[in-house]
């Protein structure tokens, strides 16, 4: 059948691969598994009770979840009469909170655990539209998310429900989602059903497995990249497992062995650094041969360019190495999708050494989200890049080298917000994406620099570094600073002192010092330096939080060559001259 709105998938599913386990979470130490058939139902009960409630189309709802299978029943349930979907991550700070719950005109919040609740209820009681705080859990004397099902269940109005659904149109918008800006709030970037279905659409061929396979998913739905993959497997049949949590997903995916999951760069990062320590704790020839192995995978190139000998040497490799690797992630796997933000060269080629298929994409949410993506088979995958873009897509390369896009996956635009949508998408309907890249033979994308200061650390978090600069800049003790941290594991920064303030401040604790490079290594300053970070970082988002950071023991002027001069941050500049400090900062030197 032909899938126009993102409901359609589940009627697809219900049609053409109905299944005991189409989707399953684990509670209390089981696998619990709903059938197509209980998905069905949820969700449309869901969308009676919605209904019976007096809920709208275009009306919005916001839920903060970790993954679970009833993500999906309100969230189809939603879709079906219309009802616009506001995901949300449950780590922001209760600003971001308080300016999403207001800004998206939420009338019903719905969140998973109690812990959600005591921190969200505060603020949502006092935000006028918001009209209710239900959870997805079972707590005492606390709304449930069933509550508004088994109303469905009683008010059932299948006629009025499909004739809601086939009055949709998919150029309707089906989901706010709230991404990072300069501004330091959040935008709330509109998302059509078509722009949803046309990106499932691209990428549904671009996917090696087939209707039988199991996938782990442990990135948080309210990401547009695991969101679109969600739908992009049940588009294919796939079942899908929900990991218990981040830190469980070794033992998940030993228990379930699925075919593929999907990750963002630190993931893997973090996979070969386990995979790494493991080997130094081998012995004698093992631990011989495992370096041996690695370094075999990390020259690794596609179709067999090393030549015979090389593969040669890489089958005896994963006899010996590799094939154990393949074990420890369920012993199926058949590809690993990963995005959010660039992946490091060298662990694609290891892990595709290894019989591992990395398939890397590129995109934003704005673009919900792929432009571009890695495929599974030479040519179409190569290393350094975010592969070609895909088939809907059209990508030019502007003049001063930033990526425009085009393509049924570009978002509505910015809700209420106009001013900033016509800021990145130009009169010719063309999205300036902020990167800069260039496009090699086969239409394949390379990203090479970041045209705007907005940077991604390798968990696929934004970070907008001005923002977090000037609340840094409100100490006595901070002249200037620069926040860091692109593709990188954390924030950090480079500290430039207000000297002056800090002369009389070691003056006052009788610190005596010969001059500012002395001062700055004097534990005492280093530790009240550390208060103002921790100071500041609690009003940050985690991932915004400076977790390291190095004192410079000059000033920064334009005369000295880190400030323009209209006194603006020549980033560049900066970490080129203070090099040292960031290498030490992320540990690439003692």
């Amino acid at each position: 059948m032909e899938i126009r709105r993102t409901f359609d998938i589940l009627t697809e599913l219900m049609a053409e691969h109905p299944k005991e386990d189409a989707l399953a979470a684990k509670r209390f130490g089981i696998w619990e598994k709903f059938s197509t058939a209980d998905y069905r139902k949820n969700a449309d009960n869901f969308s009676y009770g919605l209904m019976a409630l007096g809920f709208q189309k275009g009306d919005k709802i916001l839920t903060v979840s970790n993954n679970r299978p009833e993500w999906n029943f309100v969230d189809m349930g939603m879709s079906q009469v219309g009802a616009v979907h506001v995901p949300v991550y449950p780590n922001i700070s209760d600003e971001e909170y308080t300016h999403i719950l207001s800004h998206s005109d939420a009338r019903i919040v719905i969140v998973s655990s109690k812990e959600y609740y005591d921190k969200i209820f505060p603020i949502a009681s006092l935000t006028p539209n918001v009209e209710k705080v239900y959870t997805f859990d079972k707590i005492e004397n606390v709304p449930n998310w069933s509550e508004i099902a088994d109303l469905g269940e009683k008010n059932k109005q299948p006629e009025l429900l499909q004739k809601i659904k086939d009055g949709i149109d998919p150029e309707s918008l089906v989901s706010i989602i709230y991404t990072s800006g300069t501004t330091g709030l959040s935008k709330g970037v509109m998302l059509s059903h078509k722009n949803f279905i046309s990106n499932v659409l691209s990428a549904i061929d671009l996917l090696p497995v087939d209707s039988d396979a199991r996938f782990l998913s442990f990135l948080p739905l309210c990401h547009v990249f695991e969101r679109m993959v969600n739908y992009l497997l049940q588009h294919k049949g796939c079942t899908i497992y929900y990991a218990e949590s981040i830190d469980t997903i070794g033992d998940n995916l030993r228990e379930i062995n699925p075919q593929g999951f999907t990750t963002v760069p630190r993931v893997l990062e973090k996979l070969f650094d386990k995979l790494l320590l493991k080997g130094k704790e081998l012995t004698g020839i093992k631990k011989g041969i495992f370096f041996w192995a690695v370094n075999i995978g990390l020259r690794y190139e596609l179709n067999s360019a090393n030549g015979a000998f090389y593969e040669f040497k890489r089958k005896i490799a994963d006899k010996l190495v590799y094939s154990k690797w393949r074990l420890a992630l369920g012993g199926n796997i058949k590809v690993v999708v990963s995005g959010g933000a660039a992946l490091q060269a060298r662990l694609a080629r290891v892990f595709n050494a290894a019989d591992i298929p990395i398939l890397e994409g590129y995109g934003l949410t704005e673009t919900s989200p792929v432009i571009s993506v890695n495929q599974a088979k030479y040519p179409f995958m190569r290393f350094g890049t975010v592969g070609p873009v895909v088939i809907n897509v059209i990508v030019k390369i502007a003049e001063d080298g930033e990526i425009l896009m085009k393509g049924p996956n570009l978002m509505m635009g910015y809700y209420k917000d106009p001013e900033k949508t016509a800021e990145v998408i130009d009169q010719e309907g063309w999205f300036h994406t902020g990167d800069i890249g260039e496009l090699q033979d086969l239409n394949i994308l390379k990203i090479t620099d970041r045209k705007k200061e907005i940077f991604k650390l390798s968990t696929g978090k934004y970070v907008a570094p001005q923002v977090i600069e000037n609340k840094f800049k409100e100490s006595q003790f901070i002249e200037q600073l620069m926040v860091v941290g692109s593709n990188e594991k954390f924030t950090a920064a480079i500290i430039c002192p207000t000297f002056h303030f800090l002369h009389g401040w070691a003056a006052i604790h009788h610190i005596k010092f010969r001059d500012n490079k002395d001062l700055i290594l004097n534990p005492k300053v280093i530790d009240r330096y550390q208060q103002e970070v921790d100071l500041i970082n609690a009003r940050l988002n985690p991932h915004e939080q400076v977790k390291k950071f190095e004192l410079t023991c000059t000033e920064w002027t334009p005369e000295s060559g880190e400030l323009s001069p209209t006194l603006k941050l020549k980033r560049q500049f900066v970490k080129q001259k203070f090099k040292i400090l960031f290498d030490r900062m992320y540990g690439y030197t003692n």
